[in-house]
């Protein structure tokens, strides 16, 4: 038994475990692929201060067998989508192509970023960021390779003067390491600097609310500021997402951890890697709003004198050490390491990609959840030319990208249908989603966003989380209901103006009659009669 055991690496798990990544299916696992790079060139492009301009191309390299008579499904957008998977098991093979002009990549960093999974800036720092995990684009060269057997190709120019370095990369998975097949140097790109991604895939297109389209679609309403070229399989011209506000968002700062969000292990870690000399410095260095004070109120709490080295702290004294920390109060984390949409471009984007005739939106201000310092932003829509017999949609965004899949078990949804939206003239079945024409948009700004899942597609439901949704549910929804109740008085008042419009003449003629007017006289009331109506009507 023991020759059998040996070590895996992260990518041997994940390739044996795909469907953790949000690859379990074909039309999912193509939009995930899509997602990670999209992502990433936004993350780019804003980290350099550069408004994105995106090109995704999506064309079909291989047709896979279908049953007799099978054709294709019109997908999204009336491009052309692959129907369901045939008999023989054989799925369609995309080749997907993303290119952005952010500021590249140098050649060093290539190969880690696209070929080892794990491997990236964002994990170890506290701020805002749409990858967290160092996972996404290396697992989708991981699904490409395993279901194709092509290396992914990657073309990136970091300087504007220099040449683009083009590598072709496959990942050796018994040991989390890329394998490069093929380097060299190309003149030829499309922008000063950037970075092209062209990946083969297995997959299926589909259209409806979980297709590509479709999370472009809200990828445009998160991010304003973006400019999205699509072309689809078939396509041919690319369908444009326009830019709706041409400025680059605030890009946030890293902060050290919170006290109130640390863990015992993470906390005896700390200890025993920093360079300070006393745990009164390695608190005020290590942790975020601890000062001389706090940290004099902390070491009190715990018992621990003032001098005392972190390499001597034991266990139990650790332990105190993380008691008082949890116990002390300390001021909240700041909020410059985030980056909200903001309630204007909220709006923008709303406007550009969802028509109705009401549109409100708000900011909430920053609160914590386990130390880490989150936003909640609400946007709704309201009026024609929305259907107003279906439950309302609802977008659910984390850092600016799209959530999809899992709504059931998502905090977003739970918010949503936990709000009483009857208070606001709006119909909802009870416990379940409004219904009416309404679009409901939440988007969660967070250091750490905490996901149900490596695949990032639903919201833990913390307490505090849930409870900021719903207060901006509520804020917006009094909106929405002042609005519904003004025109409601507005279409009363109408009514009422057009059942005594339909009988002035008779009451004119009744007056003529009892006053013995003339004709003149008659027009006259009349008139004076059907002004006042219309000034009453006005007021």
């Amino acid at each position: 038994m023991a020759r059998t055991q040996r070590e895996i690496s992260v990518a041997e798990f994940f390739a044996k475990n795909r469907h953790l990544l949000g690859y379990d299916n074909a039309s999912k696992a193509l939009l995930t692929a899509v997602r990670e790079a999209v992502d990433n060139a936004l993350d780019a492009c804003e980290e350099g201060g550069i408004l994105p301009d995106i090109d995704v191309e999506l064309s079909l390299s291989r047709q896979g067998s279908r049953p007799e008579g099978n054709g294709t499904d019109e997908g999204k957008n009336g491009k052309a989508a692959s129907k369901r998977r045939s008999p023989a098991g054989v799925l369609d093979r995309y080749r997907l192509v993303v290119t952005d002009n952010g500021p590249g990549i140098v050649r060093a960093q290539i190969s880690r970023i696209f070929g080892k999974l794990l491997y990236g800036s964002k994990f170890h720092r506290l701020r805002m960021s749409r990858g967290q995990q160092g996972i996404g684009i290396s697992a989708a060269a991981l699904y490409g390779q395993l279901t194709t057997g092509k290396p992914i190709r990657i073309v990136s120019r970091p300087k504007a003067r220099g040449p683009a370095h083009l590598f072709e990369l496959q990942i050796d998975t018994r040991r989390n390491e890329p394998q490069i097949v093929r380097e060299a140097d190309v003149d030829e790109f499309p922008h000063a600097t950037g970075t092209r991604i062209e990946l083969e895939l297995e997959g299926r297109f589909a259209g409806g609310n979980k297709g590509i389209f479709e999370y472009l679609r809200q990828t445009a309403l998160a991010n304003p500021h973006a400019q999205i070229r699509f072309t689809a399989p078939g396509g041919k011209l690319p369908h444009v997402f326009a830019r709706a506000v041409h400025e680059v968002p605030i890009q946030p700062r890293e902060i050290q951890p919170h006290p109130y969000g640390v863990e015992l292990g993470t906390l005896i870690k700390l200890l025993g890697a920093t360079k300070a000399r006393r745990v009164s410095a390695f608190l005020k260095e290590e942790f975020c709003r601890v000062t001389d004070r706090v940290a004099a109120s902390i070491l009190k709490e715990a018992g621990l004198p003032k001098q005392i080295s972190p390499k001597k702290v034991v266990r139990g004294e650790a332990e105190k050490l993380h008691t008082a920390m949890n116990t002390v109060r300390i001021m909240a984390p700041p909020t410059d390491c985030l980056a909200p949409i903001g309630e204007e471009a909220m709006v923008e984007g709303l406007k550009k990609e969802v028509d109705a005739a009401f549109y409100t939106s708000i900011t909430r201000s920053p609160a914590v959840y386990r130390g880490h310092p989150f936003q909640i932003e609400v946007a709704l829509a309201y009026g024609e030319p929305l259907p107003g017999d279906q439950p309302a949609r609802c977008f659910r965004f984390a850092n600016r990208v799209p959530l999809l899949y899992q709504g059931g078990g998502c905090a977003i949804t739970k918010a949503v249908n936990s709000t009483s939206w009857r208070k606001y003239d709006i119909q909802q079945p009870r416990g379940g989603t409004p219904v009416g024409p309404l679009a409901i948009y939440v988007h969660m700004a967070s250091v750490w966003v905490p996901f149900t899942s490596e695949s990032k597609e639903a919201i833990a439901s913390y307490d505090e989380i849930i409870k900021e949704i719903r207060l901006g549910l509520q804020e917006c929804g009094r909106r929405v209901g002042v609005h519904i109740r003004k025109h409601k008085r507005i279409a009363e008042a109408q009514r009422k103006a057009d059942y005594i419009t339909r009988y002035l003449p008779a009451i004119a003629e009744a007056l003529r009659d009892i006053l013995d007017l003339d004709e003149q006289e008659t027009e006259q009331v009349a008139t004076i009669l059907a002004d006042t109506l219309r000034r009453s009507r006005n007021f």
